[in-house]
C-alpha cells in the first residue's frame, strides 16, 4: 500500500514539474524575437531593424501558456471531477499552445526576416508536453493523491462563544471556525 501511494504521488508531483517545465518554455520561447524586420532608410541612415516576438506573431501563445502554468497549480488542488476538468483544460491549452506555435514557425518562415525556427519549435514541444500532462491527468488524475481537509470548515455549526468568557475559549472557538466578533 505504502509503495503505491509513493508511485501516485510521484505521478502527481511528476506532472505538475512536467506541466510547469512545458508551460515555462513556451512562455519563454514566446517571448524572444522569431523574426526581425528591416525598414530601409535612405541613405546614409541605417535600416531599422525591428524584432518581432513570439507573442507578436501568435498573441494567445503565452495567454495559454499561463493559464496551462495556472492549471500546473491546479492539479494539486483538486479532486475527482475538478481534476478531470483540470485535465480537459490542459489537454486543450496544450494543443492551443502548439496550434499557435505551428502556426508562428509557419509565419515566421514565409518572413524573410525570420531568425530561425529554434524559440518557434521551443514553444511547440512546451505546449505538446502541457497537452500529455494534460492527458494524463484525464486518464490517472483521479488514483493521484489530493490535498488534506485539514484546513477545511468542520461539518456541523460552529460552537458559539461569547467574547467575554475564557481567552483560551474563545482562541478553540476561532480554531473551530466560530467568530465572536461577528454578532
Amino acid at each position: 500500500m505504502g509503495s503505491a501511494r509513493r508511485s501516485t504521488r510521484g505521478q502527481l508531483v511528476l506532472a505538475v514539474l512536467l506541466c510547469t517545465a512545458g508551460a515555462a518554455l513556451a512562455l519563454y520561447a514566446s517571448s524572444k524575437s522569431w523574426a526581425v524586420d528591416v525598414t530601409p532608410r535612405p541613405a546614409p541612415l541605417e535600416p531599422v531593424r525591428t524584432a518581432r516576438t513570439g507573442a507578436d506573431f501568435v498573441p494567445v501563445v503565452p495567454a495559454l501558456a499561463l493559464i496551462s502554468l495556472a492549471g500546473a497549480g491546479a492539479l494539486v488542488a483538486t479532486r475527482r471531477i475538478g481534476r478531470l476538468l483540470v485535465g480537459i483544460l490542459l489537454v486543450l491549452a496544450g494543443l492551443g499552445v502548439a496550434a499557435g506555435a505551428g502556426y508562428g514557425l509557419n509565419a515566421a518562415a514565409g518572413d524573410p526576416g525570420a531568425t530561425g525556427p529554434g524559440w518557434a519549435i521551443t514553444a511547440l514541444v512546451g505546449g505538446l508536453l502541457v497537452a500529455v500532462v494534460g492527458y494524463l491527468a484525464v486518464r490517472r488524475g483521479r488514483s493521484w493523491p489530493t490535498m488534506g481537509s485539514r484546513y477545511e470548515r468542520p461539518a456541523g455549526p460552529p460552537r458559539r462563544v461569547d467574547a467575554d468568557d475564557d481567552p483560551s475559549k474563545v482562541w478553540d472557538a476561532l480554531d473551530a471556525g466560530d467568530d465572536p466578533t461577528n454578532r
